[in-house]
């Protein structure tokens, strides 16, 4: 069975992803009961979380403070 797990697990608290493979905790639980397809399709989105997670939201934090001062 694919997994993306890499054996970094920490969850990133401002998204609430893991930081070593995307998933939230919930589809890391859940991970042997998904089907075939379940799998795939969420592999095909956790480079994207990697990626972009937290620095979208740092650029928003940042947004946010400007737009605050």
């Amino acid at each position: 069975m694919q997994t993306p797990c890499i054996n970094v697990c920490s969850m990133d608290p401002a998204t609430g992803f893991c930081m070593g493979c995307g998933r939230t905790i919930q589809e890391i639980g859940g991970w042997m009961s998904y089907s075939d397809a379940e799998r795939a399709r969420l592999m095909a989105v956790l480079p994207a979380r990697l990626f972009d997670g937290p620095a979208q939201n740092d650029s928003r934090q940042d947004t946010n403070a400007r737009h605050s001062a």
